[in-house]
C-alpha cells in the first residue's frame, strides 16, 4: 500500500519515501505526494532524487491494489528497491489543477439538481457535463462562479464514516464516477463555513480558499446530446 500524503496535505511539495519496487513500468513508494490520475484529474509530474541519481516522473497512475505507480520518463535512471528518495512535484502544474478542480466544484454547486455525467480537470481548460435538458444562461453562470471565487470561502476536507452515503445518497452528484467504498472512511470536500456551498465525496486535490482560484471564464456551453450539456471554463489570467 502507498500512503497518500496528498489526501491530507495537498500543498506539500516534497516528501521523503522508500522505494518498494522499481521498473521502467513504474516506481512504487511506501508514501507519496504525487496524485495518481483519477476522477478526471491528471496524475502529477515531477522528480525523484536519491543519493547519486534522479529521475523525471512523467505521470502518476494507480497500480495494483492500493499502490501508486510513478511513471519514469523514457530511458530514465531508476532507483534501487529499498533506496531512500526525495520526491518533488511540479508545483506550478499541481496548483493550476487544484485551482481548476475547486472551480469545477463551485460550478457544480450552481447547477442545482442536475447530475454530473462527466468531467475533466486541466491546467488551462476544464469541463463538466450535466444531465440537463436546457443550457443555463452563460453570463449569469459566469457571474455566479466568480462571485463564489471572490467570496474567498474556506475549502476543507472531512473524513466521515462511509455509511453516510446510506443516509444521504444525494451527496454523490456524479453518474460516471462513484466514490470508493469498502475502506470504512469517506473523504468529503466542503466549501463554505456557515453557509454551505458544496459538500461532495472527492479524492482530488484542492486549494484552501476559493480566492486562490482566480477569475474564471465560461468559454462555451455545448449540447452533447438531448440531455447533456458541457460547460467549459478557463482562467482569465486576472
Amino acid at each position: 500500500m502507498t500512503e497518500r500524503l496528498f489526501l491530507d496535505a495537498p500543498a506539500q511539495r516534497t516528501a521523503s519515501a522508500t522505494v518498494l519496487a522499481s521498473a521502467a513500468e513504474g516506481i512504487v513508494l511506501d508514501r507519496t505526494i504525487f496524485y495518481a490520475r483519477s476522477g478526471g484529474q491528471p496524475g502529477d509530474t515531477g522528480v525523484l532524487r536519491w543519493d547519486g541519481g534522479e529521475t523525471i516522473i512523467a505521470d502518476t497512475i494507480k497500480g495494483e491494489g492500493e499502490t501508486i505507480l510513478h511513471l519514469p520518463a523514457a530511458g530514465a535512471a531508476l532507483p534501487l528497491a529499498g533506496a531512500a528518495v526525495e520526491g518533488e512535484i511540479d508545483w506550478d502544474r499541481r496548483h493550476k489543477l487544484m485551482r481548476m478542480h475547486t472551480a469545477l466544484h463551485l460550478l457544480c454547486s450552481l447547477i442545482k439538481g442536475a447530475a454530473v455525467t462527466g468531467g475533466s480537470v486541466g491546467a488551462d481548460k476544464s469541463r463538466l457535463d450535466f444531465d440537463l435538458p436546457n443550457p443555463p444562461p452563460k453570463e449569469a453562470l459566469e457571474a455566479g462562479l466568480n462571485a463564489l471565487i471572490e467570496a474567498d470561502l474556506p475549502v476543507q476536507i472531512e473524513w466521515v464514516d462511509e455509511s453516510v452515503l446510506d443516509t444521504d445518497p444525494g451527496l454523490v452528484r456524479t453518474m460516471s464516477v462513484q466514490p470508493p467504498c469498502g475502506m470504512g472512511r469517506l473523504r468529503l470536500m466542503r466549501i463554505g463555513d456557515g453557509d454551505l456551498v458544496d459538500l461532495q465525496p472527492c479524492g482530488g486535490t484542492h486549494v484552501s480558499r476559493t480566492g486562490e482560484i482566480g477569475r474564471m471564464q465560461i468559454v462555451k456551453i455545448e449540447n452533447k446530446g438531448k440531455q447533456n450539456r458541457r460547460i467549459i471554463i478557463v482562467p482569465t489570467g486576472t
